[in-house]
């Protein structure tokens, strides 16, 4: 490396370190108090503002941000103890199916789901004890229970439900002082799911009006400390055909682009004039989804501020947020003796591509789309989690050695490309020295020099775009493996040689005084890409401009993969170290010697 490149790694370096120890400190934590304050009671919901929403046209989706009344909140009667039912479902089949389940009589729904098999936080060389943490729970520090009812007394009372056990569950029960009944049933199945079926009935002597009513989805919270703050908790939902993801922490956000200062709105809100087919509450690798039966008016979605959190070395305590989503359903009148029935299924469960496009197909619908794979490469970040898996199921190795051999069989598949590119650089470099003649001979008349230099790189078959070709071709593949492991939750808590989290950064150690995380391996990746830079010349006919960017590059992929998963770094340095191989293997071949022919340079034109 030269000191132009030294230079900017080390200045990536040190803009890691401000973020970490010095953005991070500053706008995102506060300081630890001095007597534990972390002892969760209750969630608080931020107040927030409900929209006045206004149909779309032509069937399009409208966003609505006005506000001009409180949101709906669940009111109840604090002197009537809360009754909760716990159900535990469990698939003799197939235990990874075992959850448990826990209604509520206040609101009258689905408070906290437990899925037993799946861990809370996963061990670490920082966190030994991270195994008595609980299990992955969804709905947790949740304002109101799913499927609960908000709106005016008109349809809520005193908030409080009566529950009893079914043969097949549970059922929550209300009558109202206005004659409304509601009746709702929960049914746990398999694949995480349960179906509910709701009932309204007007039991009163006249006709009853019932305002607009927001029915709870559930709220989406980060699973752990590790989960502040990412872009994967908040909002997804589909008309059946299309799906929207919308990121609670970049919608709320207070701070808009190049960090300048917005007034964050009170809620993301959508009207639909055709068919809202599902919404979904999801963090990284678990999701909270209800699909309706019947179709909403619209989905919102608001911050609810949740209990701090302390990070693993206790020396900070960050604040975070979560986001509270429900169904909105417009005002109706009940003739009497009239009854209103909804159906929905829920789906609470992990972010698993096998089981959500059965549950999807099961239901015809998209549900799988929570994966969220990408628009534009989805299909390979598809095609590389069931490729995957199926390596993992048939040789019965770890995810490690996974990624291991499904890079070494990436780079066999693009070898007879990158092979052929690698000749073509080589064969440039031959070439350089007619080229610089003719760059002398022809630097008066820059249209002839173009043209006598296309006229050499076809007379010896060069193609001077041949080595940019093999990057383009594997771009997408990298963007699929970038979203794959991202969003696959069977690296969750995988491990490879040290790495204990193939999900998570691979931390040696911290470094005393910053506390600034030493993750190995994206420093070996940075390592052998420095490696295969200088094995690898520019091609001579590149633009000086796109050779110092192609220098910087390891430090670039240093900064954006240094906190991500080590699954990805482990594919990069894997994937680059074959390339280095591949070089030298490619260079031992033949090359033709290229004759350099004296070439007197043209005669000036005069003035």
């Amino acid at each position: 490396m030269d000191r132009k490149s030294i230079a900017v790694v080390v200045g990536c370096g040190i803009l890691l370190v401000l973020w970490v120890f010095v953005i991070t400190p500053k706008y995102l934590t506060k300081p630890l108090p001095s007597a534990p304050t972390n002892e969760v009671t209750a969630a608080q919901s931020a107040p927030g503002t409900n929209g006045v929403a206004t149909a779309g046209t032509n069937g399009a989706p409208t966003l609505t941000t006005a506000s001009t009344k409180a949101a709906p909140q669940l009111e109840v009667n604090a002197s009537t103890p809360e009754q909760l039912l716990v159900v535990t479902n469990v698939n003799p089949l197939n235990t990874n199916q075992n959850a448990r389940y826990t209604f509520s009589s206040y609101g009258g729904g689905l408070k906290l789901v437990e899925l037993l098999n799946f861990p809370e936080v996963i061990p670490s060389w920082r966190n030994k004890k991270a195994q008595a943490n609980g299990v992955a729970s969804l709905n947790s520090y949740t304002p109101s229970p799913t499927l609960a009812i908000l709106g005016n007394s008109a349809v809520q009372g005193d908030g409080v439900f009566t529950l009893t056990r079914t043969a097949t569950g549970v059922r929550a029960e209300k009558s109202l002082t206005n004659g409304l009944v509601i009746v709702k049933d929960f049914s746990p199945t398999t694949n995480f799911l349960i179906t509910a079926n709701v009932w309204l009935e007007n039991r009163s002597a006249g006709p009853l009006a019932l305002p607009e009513q927001e029915w709870t989805i559930g709220t989406a919270t980060p699973m752990n400390a590790d989960d502040r703050g990412t872009p994967y908790i908040g909002l997804m939902w589909s008309d059946g055909d299309k799906f929207t993801d919308m990121p609670g922490a970049s919608y709320f956000s207070s701070r808009n682009f190049a960090c300048m200062p917005r007034v964050p709105p009170a809620e993301y809100r959508i009207t639909q004039t055709t068919n809202i087919a599902w919404a979904a509450v999801h963090n990284q690798y678990f999701a909270l989804a209800v699909v309706a039966q019947q179709a909403p008016g619209g989905v919102v979605m608001r911050k609810v501020d949740l209990p701090s959190v302390k990070s693993e070395d206790e020396v900070r305590e960050y604040s975070t947020n979560g986001y509270t989503a429900a169904f909105v359903y417009p005002a109706t009148t009940l003739a009497t003796n009239q009854t209103v029935a909804r159906s929905f299924v829920l789906y609470a469960g992990p972010k698993e591509y096998k089981t959500l496009a059965n549950v999807a197909s099961s239901l015809n619908n998209n549900l799988d789309a929570i994966m969220n794979f990408g628009k534009y490469f989805g299909f390979f970040s598809k095609a590389l989690l069931l490729a995957m898996n199926f390596v993992h199921a048939v040789l019965k190795v770890p995810y490690g050695w996974v990624i291991v051999l499904i890079t070494v069989a990436l780079r066999a598949i693009f070898w007879p490309l990158t092979a052929s590119s690698t000749r073509s650089t080589k064969r440039m470099q031959a070439l350089q020295p007619q080229v610089k003649a003719l760059q002398e001979k022809f630097k008066d008349d820059p249209m002839k020099l173009q043209k006598k230099q296309w006229e050499l790189y076809k007379e010896h078959k060069v193609n001077p775009m041949g080595s940019c070709l093999p990057a383009l071709i594997q771009w997408p593949v990298f963007i699929g493996f970038y979203t794959m492991i991202r969003t696959a939750i069977e690296l969750r808590g995988a491990h490879f040689l040290w790495v204990t989290d193939l999900s998570k950064p691979d931390t040696m150690f911290l470094i005393p005084g910053i506390n600034f995380p030493v993750n190995l391996l994206p420093l070996l990746m940075v390592g052998v890409m420095v490696w295969q830079a200088h094995l690898t010349p520019p091609s001579p006919g590149m633009d000086p401009g796109q050779q110092k960017m192609m220098r910087f590059m390891p430090a670039l992929f240093l900064v954006f993969l240094y906190f991500y998963s080590s699954g990805m770094a482990l594919y990069m340095f894997v994937s680059t170290l074959l390339g280095i191989i591949q070089t030298k293997v490619t260079k031992t071949g033949p090359v033709a010697a290229v004759a350099t022919p004296a070439l007197t340079p043209a005669p000036k034109k005069k003035k």
